[in-house]
């Protein structure tokens, strides 16, 4: 199973990557990371000893983040199945993109479900702009919901604004520093791989599948 996790630079992205890599030790998990010039966020990673360091791989873009993640998607793809082939028991691989804006999304043949992260800090108004990463994201993650005090955020409105702008699609507000709300967003990660390994059946890590709803 693949994951995609996108959203605005400084956001909380790798760090719901490692929160996920640390509290799902159920799952066989390995992680691909999108920096345009370094390796910053795979390092990070590495550091924070959250996998085995060799099941992290970092991709350099040189371009516009969507760009690797949406238009010309053959680095990261080369890279998922590079770790595919490395471990074979592997059940899920996060593919975290480069920091981008609300248009960011992954393309349906790189991964089969997508998280777009957006914090409290940039405006409790973002929600309400919108935009594919927004909209068609199946899981909106709107995170540091702990600094709203101290930027002025209405949390109330941003969750009135996320929930109807993207209608039936699920909205997460957590704080990856307090803990708050985390909970939901990691039973959505396990029931995504056990649904959609029980839809593929044997499980095989072919391409994925095209006919996904989003949410």
């Amino acid at each position: 199973m693949r994951l995609g996790i996108g959203g605005p630079v400084g956001s909380g992205k790798t760090a719901l990557v490692a929160t996920l890599c640390q509290r799902l030790p159920e799952l066989d998990v390995a992680v691909v990371t999108n920096d345009i010039y370094t390796t910053e966020d795979a390092d990070f990673l590495r550091r924070a000893g959250v996998l085995d360091p060799s099941r992290i791989t970092a991709v350099q873009t040189g371009c516009c983040p969507h760009t690797a993640i949406r238009d010309d998607i053959a680095e990261n793809l080369n890279a998922v199945e590079a770790l595919d082939a490395s471990f074979p028991g592997l059940q899920l691989v996060i593919v975290e993109s480069g920091g981008d804006n609300l248009t960011a999304t992954f393309s349906d043949g790189l991964v089969d479900r997508q998280i777009f992260v957006l914090d409290v800090a940039g405006g409790d108004k973002v929600p309400r702009k919108g935009g594919p990463g927004v909209t068609r994201s199946d899981l909106l993650v709107i995170n540091k919901v702990d600094l709203a005090p101290l930027v002025g955020a209405d949390l109330a409105v941003m969750e009135s604004d996320a929930r109807a702008i993207r209608k039936s699609g699920p909205v997460a507000l957590i704080s990856l520093v307090t803990g708050e709300g985390v909970e939901s967003v990691l039973s959505w990660v396990k029931d995504f791989v056990v649904s959609q390994s029980a839809h593929d059946g044997s499980g095989d890590e072919g391409t994925p599948d095209a006919a996904r709803t989003p949410g």
